[in-house]
């Protein structure tokens, strides 16, 4: 039997800093718990792009389409502002989701009670949330046509147009469902049906999914600006929250936020079943380059190696797995481990990269 296939693409930054981690925490798995895979790295981003003129190479998209999952870094930085827009960093990511079809991001929102205080709202309106965002990845405003810059008179005019098939929306609103039996069984759906007749059809197909196929499900809508204004307000009345890709891209932030850094979190990009059942999926952290601290040590590895976790659970149905690395993960925060951007002025001397590692890696030991 052959060990599943992982692809890592450190990317920019501190991409590579904080996957080094990740590198150690997947060895711990095959040694401790005979979990073995096998793992191969290549370029994305900027350092593609200073290797081979481009942000993703077709032999490494190759690679990610063969893979049973891809663990992705951080890709951009200042240095690349300058490049013409189809060949910034960035586009390696988007290229990357497109073609491997990642139709439902899944970012979820977690709370841990040790940095309930790095919150900027009171603790105890985000001590204990857990919420997941599913947001439409391949398609909505960011990829409808006609796009573009036109001259329309004297003036110049930009164009992006919000589009949705039936098909499109249902298959990320199965994706919705079926997360919400695994937690609280409830779904919000947000949209504009009030002013966009993309958001009239995306809540005429999600009822009828809601209705037809999930009615054990719970079922409730909510304008998206209304939905933004109740995150802030009462985060933990949600449980799984779907949206479309543009509004998904700012209530998915403005939820991170709430947890008090981005750098905690992880995410996942998945797509249809593959030969073997799994689906097509990418992993990563939220946080970007941060080439402020890059190679400093300073940088916090924590959304990085969640996001295996989700790998694990969500790719190669490896759920105890999964929550033993989550756990490890609470019990290091809830010790005071810190990394420099997270400390606050409480005190304490902040761990490298690497000691939050060694600290994660030793609740790993004491799970055992």
């Amino acid at each position: 039997m052959t060990n599943p296939n992982l692809l890592i693409l450190p990317g920019d930054g501190i991409g590579p800093e904080v996957m080094a981690e990740v590198r150690r925490i997947i060895d711990w798995f095959g040694a401790k718990r005979g979990l073995a895979f096998d793992v191969s790295e290549d370029l994305v981003g900027g350092a593609a792009y200073d290797a081979h003129g481009t942000p993703l190479t077709d032999a490494t998209m190759e690679k990610a389409q063969e893979a049973d999952a891809v663990l992705l870094g951080a890709v951009g930085g200042p240095k690349y502002d300058v490049l013409d827009f189809s060949v910034k960093p960035e586009r390696g990511l988007l290229r990357l989701r497109k073609e491997m079809d990642l139709f439902a991001n899944l970012r979820p929102a977690q709370c841990f009670d040790a940095l309930a205080d790095f919150s900027s709202l009171k603790r105890d309106v985000v001590a204990g949330l857990d919420i997941m965002i599913v947001r439409e990845l391949t398609s909505g405003i960011y990829f409808g046509e006609p796009r573009g810059i036109i001259h329309e008179g004297n003036e110049r005019v930009g164009i992006n147009t919000q589009r949705y098939t039936e098909s499109e929306i249902e298959r990320v609103a199965r994706s919705a469902f079926e997360l919400a039996r695994r937690r609280g069984n409830k779904v919000c759906s947000m949209e504009k049906a009030n002013v966009m007749e993309s958001g009239v059809l995306w809540r005429e197909v999600v009822t009828k999914i809601g209705e037809t196929e999930y009615p054990d499900v719970e079922l409730s809508h909510m304008y998206a600006d209304a939905g933004a204004m109740q995150l802030c307000r009462w985060p933990k009345q949600f449980d799984v929250i779907v949206t479309d890709n543009l509004f998904g891209d700012l209530l998915s932030d403005a939820a991170a936020m709430l947890t008090g850094s981005l750098g905690m979190l992880p995410s996942a990009s998945l797509g249809a079943p593959m030969a073997n059942g799994r689906p097509k999926a990418l992993y990563e952290p939220v946080h970007g380059s941060a080439p402020d601290i890059a190679g400093q040590g300073k940088a916090n590895p924590i959304a990085c190696i969640l996001s295996f976790a989700m790998a694990l659970r969500y790719s190669f149905d490896q759920g105890a797995e999964a929550d033993r690395l989550e756990a490890a993960v609470e019990k290091v925060l809830a010790d005071g481990v810190r990394t420099a951007d997270l400390m606050q002025s409480d005190g304490g001397s902040p761990v490298s990269t690497s000691g939050m590692g060694d600290a994660v890696l030793a609740a790993l030991d004491g799970s055992l």
